[in-house]
């Protein structure tokens, strides 16, 4: 595991939006009363909101899997453009399976405050498909001359609705970016949807969904394009074990051939011919051991059940249940103890 990236380091490759006080974070949660704020919808449509051509030569792209599968809609670009830039371009990610029955309707109220084409479902367009195709567009017809291009994907801004998990996965894409030279690296808001939303909570975007959530999500937005940007500390990991061992990793891991296997390892028998390697990013926790058995289990629970994830406190109530069934008291520890020992501790996040 390398060492994490400092706060202060200006290379650091992932960038997030944060609020600037605590007025704007009781402004989020929907208690607009206090503050007085209001927001025309109109007025921030028509600066989040990319061209038409834009918007549907990306979208094109990542569903074709290929940076040219837009190219159609640059060459017959309607004459009725005026050439106007977007002031404050945002795509939105959002995963419908969060925030208990709010997920759909949240997406739909999305796509009427920008676009359709601009609010991607993370069950249909994956992030990485986002990076490798959609973004890739922009920059290809901003070398051409385009200039909305151009300048759409250097002030192009990212909104996550989900859980710290969601969060984490669209981050660790958007890294990519910089370890290929593709400055800059899109700075990314949160719309908390998740059951503990730490990574939210400190970056001041709220731990829970806020129950006003209509009016919330229009402040939101116009805070994502105007607060300002810190730097959060990311760590990369490389996991080994024996080849021919069948795992389904979860979002921030993939598999890589680029491995080699540590012969410093102290293991019980002996080396393994072959490993398998995976690979990936991670911002506030990695566990290992019990607590990440319990996670994962109720990752799956909930994938396998999805009428059972009715919200965060329904889920903090399952996932009590789960970790009785799965942790100290009642697991495979009672066969090997020494898993027992195997707690992680929680790596803290830096700001700048």
């Amino acid at each position: 595991m390398n060492s994490p990236t400092t706060a202060r380091d200006s290379s650091s490759p992932t960038r997030i939006v944060a609020r600037s006080s605590m007025t704007d974070w009781i402004r989020a949660c929907g208690l607009s009363g206090l503050a007085g704020m209001k927001i025309d919808k109109e007025e921030l449509r028509r600066r989040l909101s990319m061209p038409q051509y834009l918007r549907l030569a990306m979208l094109d792209s990542i569903k074709k899997k290929d940076v040219d599968g837009g190219d159609e809609h640059f060459r017959s670009r309607s004459s009725d453009y005026d050439g106007t830039v977007p002031q404050s371009p945002i795509v939105v990610f959002i995963n419908s399976r969060s925030g208990g029955r709010h997920g759909p309707v949240l997406k739909e109220r999305l796509q009427q405050l920008i676009s359709e084409e601009q609010v991607f479902d993370l069950l249909d367009v994956k992030p990485h498909e986002f990076v490798r195709y959609g973004l890739a567009c922009l920059e290809k017809w901003g070398n051409n001359g385009d200039i909305c291009a151009k300048e759409t994907r250097r002030n192009i801004r990212v909104v996550v609705a989900g859980g710290d998990g969601t969060v984490g996965w669209v981050l660790g894409c958007l890294g990519e970016l910089h370890q290929k030279g593709r400055d800059p690296v899109p700075p990314v808001a949160v719309i908390p949807l998740g059951t503990g939303n730490d990574l939210s909570r400190s970056y001041g975007w709220g731990g829970s969904f806020p129950f006003a959530w209509k009016s919330a999500i229009k402040r939101t937005l116009h805070q994502a394009t105007t607060g300002p940007i810190c730097r959060l500390d990311s760590w990369h990991v490389v996991l080994q074990m024996p080849g021919g061992e069948v795992i389904d990793p979860p979002h921030s891991l993939k598999a890589t051939e680029d491995c080699h296997f540590d012969q410093t390892l102290e293991i019980d028998g002996g080396i393994p011919d072959k490993v398998n390697c995976y690979e990936g990013v991670f911002y506030n926790y990695f566990s290992i051991g019990m607590d990440a058995q319990v996670a994962y289990g109720f990752h799956h629970l909930r994938n396998e059940k999805p009428y059972l994830a009715q919200g965060p406190i329904t889920n903090k109530i399952i996932y009590s249940s789960y970790s009785c069934t799965q942790g100290w008291f009642l697991t495979p520890c009672v066969s090997d103890p020494s898993l027992r020992e195997a707690l992680s501790r929680p790596m803290p996040m830096m700001v700048s």
